[in-house]
């Protein structure tokens, strides 16, 4: 142990090690062509690299030893190969992946905040990678996490349509969304970001589900979902235009535009991105006011490396994205004269920028990052009413409001590894990070107000130690001093990974966390209800909630040399101390008035199935299934006059998704997806001319059905590929038909699918 401190000692206060001088170079191909841009690790990412434009490789400064390199790559087969390094300075591995290989060796980061191979993470990480979003033809974000195990996404909203993420049972306030690894997915952005982030800036999701993430401080007891935007790996463009149209009524267009450009020794690139969207409004009962508001979008974005040395990266990203969004009644007036309606005007910045040095043979790595979010926001929550001297108050002082919110975050992480650590392999993660987030909204007309400035300062150790090749212990703790927090908050996790040969793991994990007293993307939402508007406000003694969660599971695929097949199941037990809960204390001239408060506690506990299976890669099936329950253990009073329930709102005890892909010919690809969504408890309001009476309502079950069939068409001429699609959504059109109607509304009575059945065509033009 004193060795391992003098040598970590060492380290910190010197930026160089003792090189040594073996290499391992090679070349992929894939039926006989040279392969680019797919990526190359050893030993379970110690070092990363992607393939040249003529399919080279290489990897440098070497110690003589056993190494293993994993190749993976979109549209490819993973191929892995081991080589004792001795004698010799350079060794040759080349790697065909014509044949098929055991596809399950995919590298992944967000379980553990180094790189590691999917299978050897004592965390479970479920990746969902831009070629599967594209297959599912998604526009965003929101709609691309339904096809991920244990996650459902909810449309939240009648008129303005916000989206919120479950994490196995726990409502949105309760998942941390990183982008790039970094919280800067703010509270109001937690409202309608996910809808805003257009599917062609990212590059693939991470989503670790449940105290496993507890790593990334507070708000991550559900999960934590990762955003990893494109960066670049070769010169590419790509251009894709398509049309929706909502069940005959109403049109959606999206054009969506990205590139690429990486120098010619592939130690600089950047990556751009751009898209338009424009949607009109659309009325599911014909009362005119809408159900799906009308929407336009433009958004541009870049990412760009730069490696000044063979150890050294530096990565900066931009995003802007612009959002109008008007829901409610769908009239030519400015918003204040609509019998009732909300507008949105959305300005969004995000950036970050990372910086990472690797020494002493790439057995130690400094990484320090900074990010940044900004989120001007003015916006109109309003009905008007009925009668005089209300409606001569509400014309001279219209409910429009202005939101202002600021993230920053800063830190530094050191890895070090380990290789003798008591005859196994251990690597030490040593961090701290500040993130700062203010949060502003006012509607002055209805005296409410947030103004909260939040500020946390977490530090995290962590050893990921590879006990032996079949068993692996991840500990760690984080410490977090939240100024809204009286106490420090110290978050112990702990994971074990036992891999059965190379078919089957098992896994078992402990974790806590902590929400602090905070404002949340919900708590942002002013709701139509009752022939008012509904506000959540702050009881002044709330203090923080804590978790404990604990999960199983066993992991199981066996491959061939043209199948795969396997399953995970999982099971978790999350509980909660001091549980937010929100309680009607009655109602004001405005409306609805809604308390934050701690309750006695919260247990939520379930299972979840996954099946896969793919067969020469000509047909793929994936599939996840979660059967849970969430109950409070004291009945909470959503509505006053009605008699409180343990439930959690707004959450099935079954949900899940299944997504086929037909890969039929070179040309011709089907895609079928389905998500289900099982029966849930809501609150309704009375106040619509159709609903007198508040009370609870179980909603029926109900399926999404979608279809896609993909033409490819390549033209040697032009070194170009022409894509024409078109497909279905909803194709049973089981959408909700019990909306409210009129101004008087209650707008959170809305579930089901987020879109009626709508037909889409397009078309997608690409190179490289």
């Amino acid at each position: 142990m004193m060795k391992i401190l003098l040598n970590a000692f060492l380290f910190l206060f010197s930026i160089f090690g003792f090189a040594q001088d073996k290499i391992i170079s090679g070349t992929i191909t894939s039926q006989n062509k040279t392969v680019e841009a797919v990526i190359i690790t050893l030993n379970d990412g110690q070092k990363v690299t992607t393939s040249s434009t003529k399919g080279y490789y290489q990897f440098s400064n070497l110690a003589n030893g056993k190494y293993e390199i994993i190749v993976s790559g979109v549209a490819y087969h993973s191929a892995k190969k081991n080589i004792i390094v001795g004698g010799k300075p350079t060794y040759t591995l080349n790697f065909d992946l014509t044949n098929f290989q055991n596809d399950l060796q995919e590298v992944v980061v967000t379980g553990t905040k180094t790189f590691k191979r999917k299978t050897n993470s004592s965390v479970i990480v479920n990746v969902l990678d831009s070629k599967t979003l594209e297959n599912l033809q998604v526009c965003n974000l929101s709609e691309g996490l339904k096809f991920q195990p244990g996650l459902r996404v909810e449309t939240d909203c009648q008129t303005c349509n916000y989206q919120q993420l479950r994490m196995n049972g726990l409502a949105g306030g309760y998942s941390q969304i990183l982008i790039n690894g970094r919280p800067i997915f703010s509270p109001l952005m937690g409202l309608y970001g996910m809808e805003q982030l257009p599917v062609n800036m990212i590059d693939r999701i991470e989503v670790v589900r449940g105290g496993g993430s507890s790593l990334y401080g507070s708000s991550a007891i559900g999960g934590t979902v990762n955003v990893i935007t494109k960066i670049p790996t070769r010169d590419s463009f790509e251009l894709n235009s398509f049309y929706q149209s909502l069940d005959g009524k109403s049109s959606d267009y999206m054009l969506n535009g990205n590139a690429s450009f990486i120098s010619k020794n592939r130690d600089a690139g950047v990556s751009l991105f751009m898209t338009h969207r424009e949607r009109d409004f659309y009325d599911a009962n014909g009362d005119n006011f809408s159900e799906i508001p009308y929407i336009e979008n433009n958004s541009v974005g870049a990412n760009l490396f730069f490696k000044p040395t063979d150890n050294q990266k530096l990565e900066i990203s931009l995003s802007n994205l612009n959002e109008y969004r008007f829901g409610g009644e769908m009239v030519d007036k400015p918003a204040y004269l609509t019998q009732q309606s909300e507008e949105r005007k959305h300005k969004i910045w995000l950036g970050s920028l990372d910086y990472q040095i690797n020494f002493n043979d790439d057995k130690s790595s400094l990484i320090t990052y900074a990010a940044w979010q900004n989120t001007d926001r003015t916006h109109y929550t309003g009905i008007i009413p009925d009668t005089e001297p209300e409606l001569q108050n509400h014309l001279e002082n219209p409910p429009y409001g202005v939101s202002d919110t600021q993230t920053v975050q800063g830190g530094l992480q050191f890895n070090y590894r380990v290789d003798h650590f008591l005859k196994g392999t251990n690597v030490f993660t040593v961090g701290s990070e500040y993130i700062s987030d203010k949060v502003f909204d006012e509607i002055r007309s209805y005296n409410y107000e947030i103004d909260q400035h939040t500020k946390d300062w977490g530090s995290f150790l962590q050893s990921d130690w590879e006990i032996l090749p079949s068993l692996n212990l991840l500990s760690g703790v984080r410490m977090d001093v939240h100024n809204l927090v009286d106490e420090v908050v110290f978050s112990p996790r702990l994971a074990m990974l036992y891999k059965l040969k190379e078919s089957t793991q098992f896994r078992v994990s402990y974790g806590t966390g902590f929400r602090a007293p905070q404002a949340f993307d919900t708590d942002l939402h002013i709701a139509f209800a009752g022939g008012g508007v509904s506000r959540v406000v702050y009881d002044p003694n709330l203090i923080e909630e804590r978790s404990k969660s604990w999960s199983a599971s066993v992991n199981y695929d066996k491959a061939t040399e043209k199948f795969i097949a396997g399953f995970t199941l999982e099971g978790f037990y999350t509980h909660l101390n001091d549980a937010f809960i929100l309680e009607n204390i009655g109602e004001d001239e405005f409306g609805q008035i809604f308390e934050k408060q701690n309750g006695d506690g919260a247990t939520v506990q379930g299972v979840t199935l996954e099946l896969r299976a793919n067969y020469n890669k000509k047909v793929q099936l994936e599939t996840g299934f979660t059967f849970q329950t969430s109950r409070f253990e004291t009945a909470v009073k959503h509505i006053d006059g009605v008699a409180p329930t343990s439930d959690f709102l707004r959450t099935p005890d079954e949900y899940g998704f299944a997504n086929l892909t037909i890969n039929a010919s070179e040309r011709l690809k089907l895609n079928l997806n389905y998500v289900f969504t099982g029966t849930m408890k809501i609150a309704h309001f009375a106040g619509a001319i159709n609903q007198t009476t508040d009370e609870f309502v179980n909603t029926k079950t109900f399926s999404e059905v979608n279809s896609k069939i993909v033409y490819n068409i390549p033209s040697k001429k032009y070194d170009m590929n022409f894509e024409i699609y078109g497909g279905l959504k909803n194709m049973l059109n089981q959408y909700q038909s019990d909306f409210d109607i009129g101004k008087n509304r209650d707008s959170n009575y809305v579930y089901g699918p987020s879109l009626p059945r709508t037909i889409f065509f397009g078309l997608k033009i690409s190179r490289g």
